[in-house]
């Protein structure tokens, strides 16, 4: 019978032969996550966030809030108008548009009028969030996207709110007339943001 190690150096005091056991590395240095890896991961939900975007604009504003301008003899949409709206736009829409008109767009502001700001939002998060590396100027750009979609969720709700009351008053008017405007002021700004985010990130590795 073998001899533990312990039995032999009893026996053989230090000229005692004590076989070596090599444990395995716990860590399989295949399976690490290298920074450029975890870059490329970003990279791939960021190409996705940014195709889905576009998508969303061209369905909301380009294909289905026009298209309802049927149901309006012509009257565009609230989401629309970049300049915003006044009370006598918003008595001639709420005269073009019956409960159907009123229920689809309120079907659109519900479906493609929530996913395009959250998405676009999260996207633009991930864009900054990977390029600027600076922490108060990162929180600086991310409370642009934020507060695209906090105020174009709270413009359709608005809208919704303006055209399904009985009387729109001149305060609901002028609510969702600024949010309107804010949400595509809010829009572009946030895009420059990005612009400016890509530049910073890029720009350490032309020194």
């Amino acid at each position: 019978m073998a001899k533990t190690p312990a039995q032999r150096i009893k026996k053989h005091g230090a000229n005692a032969s004590v076989p070596q056991h090599h444990l395995p590395p716990v860590i399989n240095p295949t399976t690490q996550r290298s920074p450029e890896k975890a870059r490329n991961n970003s990279n791939v939900i960021l190409i996705a966030g940014v195709v889905a975007s576009l998508f969303l604009f061209w369905y909301l504003h380009l294909l289905t809030l026009n298209q309802l301008t049927q149901l309006t003899g012509g009257l565009p949409m609230p989401d629309s108008l970049i300049g915003g709206f006044d009370q006598g736009f918003v008595d001639q829409l709420r005269a073009a548009m019956n409960e159907e008109a009123r229920g689809q767009l309120n079907y659109v502001h519900k479906t493609a009028g929530t996913l395009f700001p959250l998405i676009f939002g999260f996207t633009w998060l991930l864009l900054i969030g990977t390029n600027v590396a600076r922490k108060t100027l990162r929180w600086a750009l991310w409370a642009l996207p934020l507060l695209f979609a906090a105020v174009r969720l709270w413009g359709n709700a608005a809208i919704d709110s303006m055209l399904s009351a009985s009387t729109a008053d001149g305060g609901q008017v002028a609510l969702a007339s600024a949010l309107t405007v804010s949400g595509w002021v809010l829009l572009v700004v946030s895009l420059l943001a990005g612009g400016a985010a890509v530049f910073l990130g890029r720009k350490p590795k032309g020194r």
